[in-house]
């Protein structure tokens, strides 16, 4: 007479056996958990027999083997058994259950090997080395793009160009204006009371006139527009990457360097020597504010002592260098945006660079131009 099966799991000891029956899964272990709970006999145990069990799920497999373990933990003469000898006569199906979803079946992952300092030394090389060549290749399209595009009009993107130099340009004249004055203001204050100490007024204008052109102009205006703009230019370039929008673009047979990238490059080459104009001249207004007020300077002399410390040349370095920060900024800032990867988490993390190097960049280029361009 075939045996009905219960819907319930039972555990039964016969000598040194231990006995499952009914159906071990999910819903009836923890029934059969109080029982074990209740019992205080694991030591004299030899094993577990599953030939009265009817079925079995992963969770009752995996319980099984936590008893047959337990059965080691407890008992020495199991203790070098291993699960196989301790689980007894089950079925065919029972036994493909326990094959399947047995803890002994996975495999453990590899560990992985900590890098030695060398191995380090090593992948920082290449790494450095492979971001060189991709920065060299992207500002060699740069470059080129925005020469063919003088004459190449197919494929460029109508009113770019007036777009970025407002974003750019003059939606950045408030900050620069209001700082530069400010810096000026501030120079002014603290040479001042020196330079009346030893009745040498006058030359706040050479002090104020050379230190905002020839450095704090350029300087200030370039890292400035660095977090400004080139945030903007690296977190849209980026987040046009992860939406696969430049990908769309190449589909479309459009070259993204010269859609996106080319309009910024324009935009940033012409507004930011005007910037830095601008910001020589607030700062130059802050310092004969000074003058004027605290010294006692006509604007007359302070204008005449200003042309006679500057020279030609200090405007036309300040400008040319001006230009390489703005080279420097939308190339670093579209590098960065080109080699995101990720989410949002991405994009930060490529805006953040950004700025963190386009600032770098600028004040080695402005090291670079001082040593060339020494005053004698």
């Amino acid at each position: 007479m075939k045996r009905e099966k219960p819907d319930r799991a039972v555990i039964k000891t016969e000598g040194d056996i231990l006995f499952i029956e009914g159906i071990l899964s999910k819903e009836t272990i923890p029934e059969i958990w109080l029982q074990l709970k209740a019992r205080r006999d694991f030591n004299d145990l030899q094993g577990v027999d599953l030939s009265r069990l009817n079925s079995i799920d992963s969770a009752g497999v995996i319980f099984v083997e936590q008893i047959a373990s337990t059965i080691k933990d407890s008992n020495r003469a199991a203790a070098g058994k291993g699960n196989e000898e301790l689980i007894k006569n089950y079925s065919e199906e029972i036994g493909t259950s326990l094959k399947i979803f047995s803890q002994a079946s996975l495999v453990e992952a590899d560990q992985l090997i900590k890098a030695g300092f060398f191995e380090k030394i090593g992948e920082s090389y290449f790494f450095i080395k492979d971001a060189i060549y991709e920065f060299l290749i992207l500002s060699a399209d740069i470059f080129y793009w925005s020469l063919a595009g003088l004459w190449k009009k197919k494929g460029a993107r109508k009113g770019s160009l007036i777009q970025q130099a407002v974003l750019i340009g003059v939606d950045s004249l408030p900050i620069i204006f209001t700082l530069s004055f400010i810096i000026g203001l501030i120079i002014a204050l603290q040479s001042a009371a020196q330079l009346r100490m030893f009745g040498a007024n006058i030359f706040i204008a050479d002090l104020i006139s050379i230190s905002m052109v020839r450095e704090m102009g350029p300087m200030m205006t370039a890292i400035i527009i660095a977090g400004r703009s080139g945030s903007s230019i690296a977190s849209e370039i980026a987040t046009m990457k992860v939406t696969e929008e430049l990908d769309a673009l190449k589909m479309l047979a459009i070259n993204p360097i010269r859609y996106v990238i080319v309009p910024k490059f324009y935009a940033i080459s012409i507004c930011m020597p005007l910037l830095v104009v601008i910001s020589m001249l607030v700062g130059i207004l802050g310092g004969i504010l000074v003058a004027v007020t605290y010294l006692n300077l006509s604007v007359s002399a302070f204008y005449g002592q200003m042309i006679n410390a500057l020279a030609l040349k200090d405007v036309l370095v300040s400008l040319l260098k001006s230009t390489f920060f703005a080279w420097a900024i939308v190339i670093i800032g579209s590098f960065y945006g080109l080699r995101v990867e990720g989410g949002a988490e991405g994009v930060g993390k490529a805006t953040t660079l950004s700025v963190v190097a386009s600032i770098f960049a600028v004040i080695f280029i402005d090291v670079i131009f001082s040593l060339l361009y020494l005053p004698k």
